[in-house]
């Protein structure tokens, strides 16, 4: 337990210098960091193995070009466009066939060609007529100048080349159909169109597509006549769905090209503003994991407001946290040897002074000394364990709520208990009790009352024995308020924080040395910061001498009594 007044201090901290080589993103550190994330990946367990091996950065660009594969299926939906252009062709032909054989039923001997040729124009196309036999008769192209011209593909330009390259590949994806190529028949009779010798079978109209040498669709169809008992034949070079087709893969293609550019710009914009931080953290988290925490900066991203940033600062405060109880426990480490050394002295002085002592006088005065020490060491050790884990034991603790003021009724009519059994005279204690339900907190019930016993200990061993020691518990705003006054010495100012330090003990003239430990104030100060509240030591309210000690827990709400029956 620890108290305020005049007196001396016992605690001091031997700091050692030591020198710090700083630390490089050296090349063996880099491959241990990349192969300690990648074990850890590995080893997750969270069914996605196969994406644990790929970096953020590279799942961002393989989903963004995933969407991009989606849309590059618009490649099928133009194939299917074609396709339905060529059938559209083909059913309007077969559809010009059967007007041109009403036509030609009704139209004079000699408005034959001309019937012909009106409709090779208007179809775009080249309409032979064959009799009976399967011999031809008449030909647009003989009575006009040919409607189109099938090209030689070595003639054209390099464009042209690279345009069919790209409809041959593009066939290929698709995996489009190939029809057969088409070639003038070396005798031009009926006999030697198939679409011909399927009408002549079937009597309706019968189509055939083919490619000509240039890959531009070759469109035909055939119907047996009614007028001469013969067979019409019409061929068209649809170079308009070509180009409608090709036209659309361009712009689609553009749209494609230009989405991937977005896409592939937007994947580097998310893996420098999500990757990069990321892999930063995780690196500089590696290597406080490794043991270098008090050579490594982690960055707080200052300017992310969003959640890497609040993730960075999360992992620079926690760094932080770190170090301050790596820098507490060296602390203690070096308070809790300097404090076990002089008792231990003491100890080993008074053992070998009774090897050398003869007179049974100073032989008991030697071993009360000794026994002292032993005292002091039981205190010393029982007080640096609880010290050691009470801010664990809170981390696990569950809170209930707790009423203040029933709390310090009873513990009072406990020492009232007590007191009357024992012979030395100590001061009067005066609280004033809160309404039921006013006082009450969120806490642990034995750590809170550890604090305040230790705060009623240290008052009543500064106030003389006809002094009184006063106790209040109310509430103030969202606060619970508990003041604790004695009639002592009160507290200079320059010692108000430094008596909640470890080991740092302030005890009256009169008391024993060694009867405390110098932990009572310091593990206080910890149990009341580990329920969000606050204590400090100042002078009382009402200006008389002596010394105040506040505490501030956040209040709750109690349960409501139950109604009397």
């Amino acid at each position: 337990m620890t108290a305020p007044s005049t007196a001396t201090s016992s605690g001091s901290v031997a700091n050692s210098a030591r020198s710090i080589r700083p630390l490089t993103a050296s090349k063996p550190f880099m491959a241990l960091v990349t192969n300690s994330l990648k074990n850890e990946a590995a080893a997750s367990g969270d069914g996605l193995y196969w994406t644990a091996r790929l970096s953020l950065a590279r799942r961002i660009l393989a989903v963004n070009f995933f969407v991009l594969a989606l849309l590059a299926g618009g490649f099928f939906y133009l194939d299917s466009y074609r396709s339905r252009l060529i059938d559209t062709r083909i059913e309007a032909t077969a559809t010009e066939l059967q007007l041109l054989d009403r036509a030609l039923k009704a139209a004079r001997p000699e408005a034959v060609d001309r019937l012909v040729l009106s409709f090779a124009r208007h179809s775009d196309g080249r309409i032979r007529i064959y009799d009976k036999d399967g011999a031809k008769i008449i030909d647009s192209f003989a009575l006009a100048p040919p409607t189109y011209e099938l090209r030689d593909p070595d003639s054209e330009s390099w464009e042209r080349h690279v345009a069919r390259f790209m409809d041959e590949a593009i066939d290929f994806i698709v995996r489009a159909p190939s029809p057969p190529d088409y070639a003038e028949p070396t005798k031009d009779v009926a006999a030697s169109w198939p679409e011909i010798v399927k009408a002549r079978v079937g009597g309706g109209p019968e189509s055939a597509y083919r490619f000509a040498p240039d890959r531009t669709p070759m469109l035909s169809a055939g119907m047996r006549l009614g007028y001469n008992d013969g067979a019409v034949l019409i061929t068209t070079n649809a170079r308009d769905i070509i180009r409608t087709v090709r036209a659309e893969r361009f712009r689609f293609g553009v749209v494609l090209a230009l989405a991937t550019l977005a896409s592939l710009l937007l994947s580097l914009f998310l893996a420098r503003t999500i990757a990069t931080p990321l892999r930063r953290l995780a690196i500089a988290a590696l290597r406080v994991r490794l043991g270098r925490a008090r050579e490594v900066t982690v960055p707080r991203l200052p300017s992310r407001r969003d959640e890497i940033g609040m993730l960075a600062r999360a992992l620079s405060d926690m760094t932080h946290a770190l170090r301050n109880r790596i820098d507490a426990g060296e602390h203690f480490a070096a308070d809790v040897t300097h404090e076990l050394k002089n008792p231990i002295a003491s100890l080993r002085s008074a053992i070998e002074g009774l090897e050398r002592v003869e007179d049974p006088g100073l032989r008991a005065q030697l071993l009360g000394i000794a026994a002292e020490d032993v005292y002091r060491l039981d205190r010393l050790v029982t007080d640096i364990s609880e010290a050691s884990r009470v801010d664990a034991q809170l981390s696990r603790a569950r809170f209930e709520v707790i009423d203040l003021g029933l709390m310090i009724d009873a513990m009072l009519a406990s020492r009232s208990a007590r007191r009357s059994t024992e012979s030395e005279p100590q001061a009067d204690i005066a609280f004033a009790r809160p309404r039921i339900n006013v006082a009450c907190v969120m806490g642990e019930g034995h750590r809170l009352e550890r604090v305040l016993n230790n705060l009623i200990d240290n008052a009543l061993s500064f106030t003389p024995p006809d002094g009184l020691v006063r106790i209040s518990a109310t509430r103030v705003g969202n606060d619970v308020v508990i003041r604790v006054e004695d009639d002592g010495p009160g507290i200079p100012e320059e010692q108000r924080d430094i008596i909640f330090r470890r080991f740092h003990s302030i005890r009256p003239e009169a008391e024993e040395f060694g009867k405390h430990s110098g932990l009572g104030l310091a593990i206080a100060r910890t149990i009341i910061e580990g329920h969000q509240g606050t204590i400090e030591a100042r002078d009382r309210d009402d200006g008389q001498p002596g010394a105040c000690f506040e505490v501030r827990l956040p209040s709750a709400n109690c349960p409501a009594a139950p109604s009397p029956q």
